[in-house]
């Protein structure tokens, strides 16, 4: 009682003359004076309901910008932005402001195909290629080449549809990359689509070299609601394999996604790695389909295409995972490593979003970099 007549003296201070009166009402009738609770309530309660309207409205406003998400070929033209910048613009410079297709046209062409990533031995062919062309067809206007170039490099990058047999017959995918290329990364989002395109998906974690490798492994697996099969660290990875394909038999799994070790530092001990579990594949599985995917960061540009012939001298690659495309300014590595060593890029990823990372579309992905005008379908997919 003495409490909440000290909180009305208060209340009376603060308000005028008129709050003498009403303490000693609210004190004497503090059980049965209603219309005295009632009048002070009111106004408690409705400066709540105006604070409370406040996040209402943010959650109307939430809902409405998902709509707003851009798809994935704005995204992975929004981040090749860079690659635009400083390689398409480049090359635009020649294509309108040269005079003639002379030698000093072509020499400019080809150091900025270098300077962009392309490579040199894809940069020779690209330019081979554009020179009989332009014989063939009577070409003065070096304009006029522009639009040869983009499509002789997309003809470069098309990748066949079996690339993608294993969506379709009982497959064991060897993850292949160094660490901090987002292997780990990838190989959750894979198991992940998988997972919802209605195929049973098992992890293995293979690579029981680097120090918490399966604990990062297995947060993706939770997430993608899949199982994985590891062993503790340093365990052979062998004997992880058999494990995992002795349950990928029983579970009748449609994919069994094997991350491996990434050190290459010594080729000879991860070549025997890799050669010991496949022996296990050929005892255990031999009817399974086997895929060997490097992933490989797009930021670091011609060291990417190094990893990826060096993994190919250990391991048949037979496909890619380009990852970090987003904001990269070496896109043009893309081309290099699918030209060079003649591996499918099969997937791309432009963000960290299970969903940034699809298949390889090489027309999406040469209108992504150059520019040239998307229609609406290519755009929402």
């Amino acid at each position: 009682m003495l409490w909440f007549k000290k909180k009305e003296k208060k209340n009376t201070e603060e308000s005028t003359a008129e709050s003498t009166e009403e303490v000693p009402v609210a004190v004497s009738e503090s059980s049965d004076a209603a219309p005295v609770i009632t009048e002070s309530e009111p106004e408690e309660v409705h400066s709540v309901d105006e604070n409370a309207a406040i996040p209402e409205e943010t959650e109307i406003d939430t809902p409405a910008e998902k709509p707003k998400k851009p798809g994935f070929f704005a995204r992975l033209k929004a981040g090749l932005t860079k690659t635009r910048d400083n390689f398409v613009y480049n090359l635009d410079v020649i294509f309108n402001g040269a005079e003639e297709i002379n030698d000093d046209f072509y020499e400019q062409l080809e150091e900025i195909l270098i300077m962009g990533d392309i490579g040199v031995q894809t940069t020779e062919t690209i330019l081979e290629r554009l020179k009989e062309q332009v014989s063939e067809q009577r070409i003065v206007k070096p304009s006029e080449c522009r639009e040869l170039l983009v499509k002789d490099i997309e003809e470069q990058m098309h990748v066949e549809e079996n690339a993608y047999v294993f969506e379709h017959e009982p497959s064991i995918i060897f993850v292949i990359g160094v660490n901090g290329v987002g292997k780990t990364t990838s190989i959750g989002k894979l198991a992940s689509q998988f997972k919802g395109m209605g195929l049973k998906v098992i992890m293995a974690a293979a690579d029981t070299f680097r120090a918490a490798a399966g604990d990062q492994l297995k947060v993706w697996a939770d997430r993608a609601g899949v199982e994985l099969i590891g062993g503790k660290e340093g365990a052979d990875p062998a004997s992880v394999l058999f494990d995992a394909v002795s349950a990928a038999k029983a579970r009748k799994a449609d994919i069994l996604l094997v991350d491996t070790a990434g050190r290459l530092n010594n080729k000879k001990n991860l070549m025997n790695e890799l050669a010991k579990m496949n022996k296990v594949i050929d005892r255990e599985y031999p009817t399974a389909h086997r895929e060997n995917i490097i992933v490989l960061d797009s930021t670091t540009g011609q060291n990417a295409l190094s990893q990826a012939k060096d993994f190919n001298d250990v391991a048949e690659l037979t496909g890619i995972i380009l990852t970090k495309m987003d904001g990269t300014a070496k896109g043009g590595i893309a081309v290099a490593i699918q030209s060079e060593l003649g591996i499918p890029v099969k997937y791309i990823g432009v963000g960290e979003h299970i969903e940034d990372l699809q298949k390889f579309d090489e027309k999406a992905f040469v209108k992504a970099i150059f520019e040239v005008t998307p229609d609406e379908e290519v755009e929402e997919a």
